[in-house]
C-alpha cells in the first residue's frame, strides 16, 4: 500500500513540476496579445538598469499558436520515455536524445518541427560557437506570414551565472526552464537579460566575458542555422504516454531523484 501511495505522490509531484517549469510564459494563454490594436510593450523600449517592466511585459505576452505549441511540448515532456535513444537513462542522459524525442512527438501531432543547429564564427568581440534547439514553423495564416517558434529545453540555465548578484538571480529565477516563444518575443528578452548580466558584472567589479555578450547569446537562437528533420524513432520505440516516472524534466527541481552523473550547472561567470 505504501508503494502505491509513493508512486501516486511522485506522479502528482511531476505534474506540479511540469506546471512550474512552464509557468512563467503561460500568463495570458488563450488571448492573442499580438492581435491588431494591442499596444502592449514589446520589451524593446527600456533603459539600462530598468529591466523589470519590459521583462514582465515580455514574459506575459503570448499568442494562441504559442499556447498550443507550449501545451503540446509540455505533454511531450511529461510523456517522454525514461531511456535515451543512445542507451542511457534520460534522467542521466543527453539533451540531444531528448530534443530528438520531443521533436518526433511534435511532428506526430502535425507540427512542422525540426532540430536547429546554429553556428557562428569568431569575431574580435566574441568567440565562435554552436547551439542546438527546436523550432516549429507555422504557415497556416497567409496574412501573418511565416511564424517561427523557438523551443529551448534548457533556457534558464543559459543565463545563470556563478557569483551573480541577488537582483540578477531573482530575475533569472523567474525565467521558464523550458521556453516556447516566437523569435520576435525572444529577441527583446535576450537583450534585457544580457543588459542585466552586464550590469551585474559591473556592480561586482568582474570582467564581462565575451560569451555573455548580447551578440553571442543572440547568435544561439536568432542567427544562421541548419534545420534538419528528426530521424524516425527506432522500431519498437513507443511514442505513447509512459507511466509517470522521473525524467529530464525534473532533474533540476528534484535533485534527490537525479544521479550524480547528470547535473545542470550554471556557467562560470
Amino acid at each position: 500500500m505504501a508503494g502505491v501511495f509513493s508512486a501516486r505522490r511522485r506522479s502528482e509531484d511531476i505534474d506540479e513540476i511540469a506546471d512550474m517549469v512552464f509557468g512563467f510564459l503561460e500568463v495570458g494563454d488563450g488571448v492573442d496579445v499580438d492581435s491588431p490594436g494591442n499596444s502592449s510593450s514589446s520589451g524593446d523600449d527600456y533603459e539600462d538598469g530598468d529591466e523589470e517592466q519590459p521583462f514582465n511585459a515580455t514574459l506575459c505576452r503570448t499568442s494562441s499558436l504559442e499556447s498550443k505549441i507550449r501545451q503540446a511540448t509540455k505533454e511531450a515532456l511529461r510523456n517522454s520515455n525514461s531511456n535515451c535513444l543512445c542507451g542511457r537513462q534520460a534522467i542521466g542522459g543527453c539533451w540531444s536524445c531528448l530534443r530528438r524525442e520531443i521533436c518526433n512527438r511534435l511532428v506526430n501531432l502535425g507540427y512542422d518541427c525540426a532540430i536547429c543547429k546554429s553556428k557562428w564564427r569568431s569575431t574580435p568581440s566574441i568567440p565562435s560557437g554552436e547551439h542546438s534547439y527546436l523550432e516549429v514553423v507555422d504557415k497556416s495564416n497567409l496574412k501573418r506570414g511565416v511564424m517561427r517558434v523557438v523551443i529551448e529545453l534548457n533556457f534558464r540555465a543559459e543565463f545563470e551565472m556563478a557569483r551573480a548578484s541577488e537582483d540578477y538571480n531573482k530575475l533569472i529565477s523567474r525565467l521558464p526552464e523550458v521556453l516556447v516563444g516566437k523569435t520576435e518575443r525572444l529577441r527583446p528578452l535576450i537583450k534585457i537579460l544580457c543588459t542585466a548580466a552586464k550590469k551585474c558584472m559591473k556592480e561586482k567589479n568582474m570582467h564581462f566575458p565575451p560569451w555573455r555578450k548580447h551578440k553571442y547569446m543572440q547568435s544561439k537562437w536568432l542567427g544562421t542555422c541548419e534545420r534538419s528533420s528528426p530521424v524516425p524513432l527506432p522500431v519498437g520505440y513507443s511514442d505513447r504516454p509512459t507511466k509517470a516516472k522521473a525524467s529530464m524534466l525534473t532533474f533540476d527541481l528534484l535533485d534527490a531523484m537525479a544521479p550524480a552523473g547528470f547535473r545542470r550547472t550554471a556557467a562560470v561567470a
